[in-house]
């Protein structure tokens, strides 16, 4: 049965719809070796011959979900024009191609989603999950730039900071959520209160953790985290739907 061209790419594993989106409008993607640039076009993948970039498109039974617990001094991209090492260098010998849903920057460590399900990874870039990040900062916080920092989060994100400290020390660690994630503003910050970020850390992909985890490792998501992730994309991350959250 013929489908959209943007939604094929996502199924075969190539990229989200957005991604498969920008590869057809550059010229990118053949149909019978016919270029298409034009979104609205259909194929049918039983009959089709599909080709991206001059590679077939095949298309897996089962889609692949993973969580890598990303090292740091990595790039969460494919290739690296500097040549710096990549996530993808981990993932030797899967049975099919797999794309990051979303990044981390190369100096963040942590858990990141990859998959061949561009619907997947489309409803989480679509949905607003939180993400928990421990952070390390040159010096304590007082009181009062714990309620400084508490006090700004109002201003970039709909539901309290919940900061709080999860390894002492003269250079500690903290556990923040951000329920908006860019963590460039809590940075920045950190940064003008006097305590940069030394360490940066994910450790929590709305109620998914890895805890056992190593550096460079990964495993394949469970049917119910996957299931789980999706239902918590479309969730409610208000302050009342956390509060309801947390009691239960």
């Amino acid at each position: 049965m013929p489908e959209r061209l943007q939604k094929l790419l996502a199924r075969a594993g190539i990229a989200s719809r957005r991604t498969a989106e920008n590869l057809i409008r550059a010229g990118a993607v053949r149909v019978n070796g016919r270029v298409v640039t034009e979104l609205g076009s259909k194929a049918d993948p039983a009959s089709d011959r599909i080709e991206v970039e001059g590679r077939r498109l095949r298309f897996p039974r089962r889609p692949l979900h993973l969580v890598l617990n990303k090292p740091r001094g990595t790039v969460s991209t494919a290739s690296d024009p500097r040549g710096r090492p990549t996530v993808f260098d981990r993932l030797k010998g899967l049975p099919q191609r797999v794309f990051t849903i979303g990044r981390l920057p190369y100096e963040v460590e942590g858990l990141l989603l990859l998959t061949s399900d561009g619907a997947f990874a489309d409803t989480l870039l679509r949905g607003r999950l939180p993400q928990t990040y421990w952070v390390k900062v040159k010096g304590r916080l007082s009181p009062e730039e714990s309620a400084r920092l508490e006090a700004l989060a109002r201003r970039h994100q709909s539901a309290p900071l919940r900061l709080r400290q999860v390894k002492p020390g003269a250079n500690p660690w903290y556990e923040v959520c951000l329920v908006e994630p860019r963590e460039d503003w809590l940075r920045t910050a950190l940064f003008r209160l006097g305590h940069p970020v030394e360490k940066l850390k994910r450790v929590a992909i709305g109620s998914l953790r890895a805890a056992g985890l190593g550096p460079g490792g990964f495993r394949e998501l469970s049917d119910e985290e996957v299931e789980r992730l999706a239902t918590e994309a479309a969730g409610d991350w208000s302050p009342a739907g956390l509060r309801h959250r947390q009691a239960g």
